[in-house]
């Protein structure tokens, strides 16, 4: 692919928790920061995005609309929207079906969204479960990437073979990674521990020479910056999805309770404001932007349903990466490799991949 490529991103901006004005504002930012080389289109009742666009002076060339005359609410159930017709769910999946635009980024109804896509765009070849993939902040300022995080309450060790697949290859390309260390989460580090699944799945990952496995880890290693990739089902990766969420709520809450005790505290609290600010932001969702559905025919990017304008904007560059770095050819390629019966391994580089061997 080369660096002049016109890509074109699908953005909803209905049905959010907080109104569409947050989630314009991160595709006006984003089409700014692009430039001409990306197309942010904006899905939504015409109406409402363009009294929101009468607020800005400059509207960027590259950015547009496409009228949605319905929204899934976030209350609505996942089967009932998927159901419905003219939604800006349904309209992006719709879009992106028909190669009108390469990537979609929603933060609406995730079981909505979720569904639509599959409904729509097919899995990948080979793929047999998508899964949805976080980013979790590390130690020194690194990155760990978390899958299946609530796609999937009920795996098979197959499953997990695929999700590590999945989430090696994007470590590589969107976290930089060279040979990016897997571990599959369970309950202790040797081989037999664990439950019925994490045993099975175990020789899966370890007897892969696509995969930089390095065993079974624990929680405390997700932060700890042990591995880049985290494989996990889907039951287990929400649960520590919505516990990480809550990180840096109780953080602020805290420091807050701490700082009100005495002048003392207040005292301390304004001498590390610089090192407490970069904390909070370590653990600030926006920085990460969305969580890729991975494992579907297309490009998909979840994002949280309060995002802010600068979250949106990193949830659409993630889009525009993937489809930039063809994410979804190179996971096609190992999982056909693997699935031949023989033991082959895939080259796989930033340039992309080089050749498939025996």
């Amino acid at each position: 692919m080369t660096e002049n490529l016109q890509i074109t991103i699908g953005l909803d901006v209905m049905g959010t928790d907080n109104g569409p004005d947050e989630i314009i504002a991160g595709g006006i930012e984003a089409a700014r920061q692009f430039g001409s080389g990306c197309k942010i289109i904006l899905v939504g009742k015409s109406d409402a995005i363009k009294s929101v666009l009468t607020g800005y002076r400059d509207v960027p060339v590259n950015l547009d609309i496409h009228h949605a005359p319905n929204v899934v609410a976030m209350i609505d159930s996942p089967a009932d929207a998927i159901r419905r017709k003219d939604t800006s769910i349904s309209e992006l999946f719709k879009m992106h079906k028909e190669g009108i635009v390469d990537a979609v980024v929603s933060p609406g109804n995730t079981g909505a969204v979720m569904g639509t896509a599959v409904l729509n765009l097919g899995r990948l070849r080979e793929v047999k479960r998508p899964c949805i993939a976080s980013f979790f902040p590390a130690v020194n300022k690194g990155q760990s990437l978390v899958l299946d995080v609530g796609a999937n309450s009920d795996c098979k060790p197959l499953n997990l073979y695929q999700f590590a697949i999945m989430g090696s290859i994007m470590a590589e390309y969107m976290m930089k990674k060279k040979r990016p260390r897997v571990g599959l989460l369970s309950i202790g580090e040797e081989s037999s521990k664990g439950n019925e699944l994490t045993i099975a799945a175990f020789p899966l990952l370890k007897n892969n020479p696509a995969l930089n496995f390095i065993g079974n880890i624990e929680g405390h290693d997700i932060l700890g910056g042990k591995v880049d990739v985290v494989v996990t089902d889907g039951f287990v990766g929400n649960v520590v999805l919505k516990f990480a969420e809550s990180v840096e709520g109780f953080l602020t809450t805290s420091i807050r309770h701490q700082v009100s005790t005495n002048v003392f505290s207040r005292v301390g609290a304004t001498l590390m404001y610089p090192f407490l600010r970069r904390l909070r932001g370590t653990f600030d969702y926006s920085e990460y932007g969305g969580a890729p559905l991975l494992g579907i025919n297309g490009v998909t990017i979840i994002c949280h349903g309060g995002s802010s304008g600068k979250a949106i904007v990193s949830g659409l560059a993630l889009a525009r990466d993937m489809v930039f770095h063809q994410i979804n050819k190179k996971i096609e390629t190992v999982l056909m490799a693997g699935s031949s019966g023989e033991k082959r391994s895939v080259n796989y580089n930033m340039n992309g991949i080089s050749d498939v061997k025996k």
